[in-house]
């Protein structure tokens, strides 16, 4: 520190804040949320602070300076959040007769309240999902009071409570079972299916966790009030989400359907939630996807939110985030898979 400069001293300083934040950040997937709920608002800035980690880093090492020890000790543990933060390389291996494609996609009711301009979304959504061809297709707040027909899917699983917005399964496949998970005192639930793909079953869970009720709009002026307002429902929701991701493992032990899980779950691949529900599943952007893999509509913030997870007998073999489809506040996430078996 003496050889340091004014500047540089102030920078270190910044540095091991910067440093005891991040190491909080990295435990807080290990911790309930109903027993820190504000701490637990770090984890949605954890691509934040990575980055900035790696901006220290650079730093200290164009000046050769040692305190690059410090952010680059704390990089190298947390090199498996880097990877759930960002991937340097997509995987895409080749198709087979075998492989089936599963899509997942928040399509916000439509745009049924014109939160958009557009007048056309609807349309531009089902011509989309026409497109991508999907065997598989799960829906978040799906409503039927959009009047959105797929016809391309013979077997569907639709819930929601009357005039409210709710969930859907479509499949190509024949669906030989159905059902869903509510959640106490949220409009929030799971709905799964299970599906008949030649010999084997599979069951897909679709989920929509306790939203944040946080606008996208990055230019809303935040004050110290609306400060106070946006922790109080984060906390709120984030003890919501862990009582909802309790409930969802209970119903899941009792499968014995190989499975996957996609879905909306309004919260960051850090947090206790993610790692509740994820399980020893296998996170499909993880195994084959891309860059920050942006779904939630944030301008300029990569949040992830939206997630396909994949029992381990499933091959993931690609991934793609539709990140330039913004006729929803999430984009469509899709990957293509393959039972391992079918492989051999």
């Amino acid at each position: 520190m003496k050889k340091l400069s004014g500047f540089n001293k102030m920078m270190f300083v910044f540095n091991m804040v910067l440093t005891v934040l991040t190491f909080i950040a990295y435990i807080l997937p290990f911790l309930a949320p109903k027993l820190f709920p504000i701490l637990s608002v770090f984890t949605l800035v954890m691509p934040l602070m990575l980055v900035l980690n790696f901006l220290f880093f650079m730093y200290w090492l164009l000046q050769t300076k040692r305190q690059m020890l410090l952010s680059g000790l704390v990089l190298l543990l947390g090199i498996t959040f880097v990877s759930k933060c960002y991937r340097f390389s997509s995987k895409n291996l080749p198709e087979d007769k075998a492989d089936f494609k599963l899509l997942s996609y928040n399509v916000r009711m439509f745009n049924l309240y014109e939160w958009l301009p557009d007048t056309d979304i609807p349309q531009k959504i089902k011509d989309f999902v026409k497109e991508q061809d999907a065997d598989i297709v799960c829906l978040q707040e799906y409503t039927k009071r959009g009047n959105v027909k797929f016809p391309g899917y013979k077997h569907k699983f639709i819930f929601g409570r009357s005039g409210m917005m709710g969930q859907a399964i479509l499949s190509k496949y024949p669906i030989i079972d159905s059902g869903h998970i509510e959640f106490p005192h949220s409009g929030n639930n799971v709905i799964f299916a299970d599906i008949k793909k030649g010999i084997d079953t599979l069951r897909v869970y679709s989920m929509h966790m306790q939203s944040v009720k946080i606008s996208p709009d990055i230019h809303e002026t935040i004050d110290e009030e609306k400060s106070k307002i946006i922790f109080g429902r984060l906390s709120d929701a984030f003890k919501k989400q862990q009582l909802q991701a309790e409930l969802f493992d209970a119903h899941k032990k009792d499968c014995t359907y190989p499975m996957i899980i996609c879905g909306d779950l309004n919260n960051s691949a850090f947090s206790y939630v993610y790692r509740s529900v994820k399980g020893k599943m296998k996170d499909a952007f993880e195994e084959a996807g891309k860059g920050f893999g942006k779904s939630y509509n944030y301008k300029y913030y990569p949040a992830r939110i939206d997630y396909v997870f994949t029992d381990r007998q499933i091959d993931v073999k690609q991934y793609t985030t539709f990140d330039t489809f913004a006729y929803s506040d999430h984009f469509p996430v899709m990957t293509r898979l393959a039972f391992k078996e079918e492989e051999e």
